[in-house]
C-alpha cells in the first residue's frame, strides 16, 4: 500500500510533497549533472541492470510509437513497461466501476483525468512491487504538468525520452492501426510515403501487415477515427507539450525525432541512449 499512498497524498495535495522513492535508485548528483545539457553524441547514461535500474518516460503524440519502442527497450533492459493507455484499455475490459466513465472520454479523444491515471498507475505499481519489480519504463504518464509534479514528488526519473513525428505521419499511422481480435496482435495497414520538401526530409513507412491467420479477423480500435485522432492531437498538445519544457528546464529531455519504421529508427533510437553496443552483447550471450 505504501506506493499507492504516496501516489495519492501527492495528487491530494499537488504543492507539498514528501519526497521518497517507489523504487530503488543510486543516481548520483554526478549522474544529474552529466544530464543536463542532452544532445545524441554526448549523452551517457548507467543503462547495465547488474548496476541500476533505470526510470525512464517516455513523451510524444498519440500514435508516434511510445509503447513499440518502450517495450523494445523494456526487454533490452529487463525493466517493466507500464503504459497507462494499456491500464485504461484493461480497465475497460474489465468492465469495472469505471468503464463506462473511461468508455466517454476515450470515444471523444479527451485526456483521462488525473485522479484517474493516478488511481490506476497505483494499483499497477503496487502490483509490481509486491513481485519484486524494480525500475520502469513509464509510457503515457505524465501528461499534464500537474502529474509531472506529483511524479517528481514520489520518485526520481533519470531520463525522459520525447519521440517525436511528422504530424502527416502521425494521422496516418493512427487511422492504419488495427487489431486482431482472436489474438491482440497489433498492426499497420498505412504505406507512409512522404515526399520531401522545403528543405524537409521526406519519409518512408513501410505498413506492419498481419500474417494470413489474422488477416480476416483485423478490427480497428473504435476512438481511431479522424476526428477523434485530431481531437487528441490538439489536446496534446494543449497540454503535454508544457509537460516537455517541465522536463527540458530540469535536463533530462532527450528530443528523438523518428527518421521512418521500427528499421530505420530502433537502430539509430539505441545509438542516441548509447545502447548499441549493449543489444550486440545481449545478442551475441543469446
Amino acid at each position: 500500500m505504501a506506493v499507492v499512498n504516496r501516489l495519492l497524498r501527492s495528487a491530494a495535495t499537488p504543492f507539498s510533497y514528501t519526497v521518497s522513492r517507489i523504487f530503488s535508485s543510486t543516481t548520483s548528483e554526478t549522474d544529474l549533472r552529466s544530464l543536463s545539457s542532452i544532445s545524441h553524441s554526448s549523452l551517457h547514461i548507467p543503462h547495465d541492470p547488474k548496476d541500476r535500474n533505470v526510470q525512464w518516460v517516455f513523451l510524444g503524440c498519440p500514435g508516434v510509437g511510445k509503447g513499440t519502442y518502450a517495450s523494445r527497450l523494456s526487454t533490452l533492459l529487463g525493466v517493466p513497461h507500464i503504459a497507462t493507455g494499456d491500464l485504461v484499455r484493461e480497465e475497460l475490459a474489465s468492465k469495472g466501476p469505471l468503464a463506462s466513465q473511461l468508455s466517454e472520454i476515450v470515444n471523444q479523444g479527451k485526456l483521462v483525468s488525473d485522479e484517474i491515471i493516478i488511481n490506476l498507475l497505483s494499483k499497477r505499481l503496487e502490483a509490481g512491487e509486491s513481485k519484486g519489480e524494480t525500475g520502469f519504463i513509464l509510457d503515457g504518464f505524465p501528461r499534464t504538468i500537474r502529474q509531472a509534479e506529483i511524479l517528481e514528488g514520489v520518485t526520481e526519473i533519470d531520463l525522459v525520452v520525447n519521440l517525436k513525428l511528422q504530424e502527416e505521419a502521425l494521422l496516418a499511422k493512427c487511422l492504419g492501426r488495427r487489431i486482431c481480435s482472436e489474438c491482440g496482435g497489433n498492426y499497420n495497414v498505412a504505406c507512409i510515403d512522404i515526399k520531401g520538401k522545403n528543405g524537409s526530409p521526406g519519409m518512408y513507412m513501410a505498413p506492419l501487415l498481419p500474417p494470413p491467420h489474422c488477416a480476416s479477423k483485423l478490427i480497428t480500435r473504435s476512438d481511431d477515427t479522424e476526428v477523434v485522432v485530431k481531437e487528441r492531437l490538439r489536446v496534446y498538445n494543449e497540454k503535454s507539450l508544457p509537460v516537455e519544457e517541465f522536463y527540458r528546464s530540469r535536463g533530462k529531455l532527450l528530443e528523438f525525432e523518428l527518421p521512418g519504421g521500427i528499421p530505420e529508427s530502433w537502430p539509430k533510437l539505441l545509438q542516441a541512449l548509447n545502447l548499441d553496443d549493449h543489444e550486440d552483447k545481449q545478442s551475441a550471450a543469446a
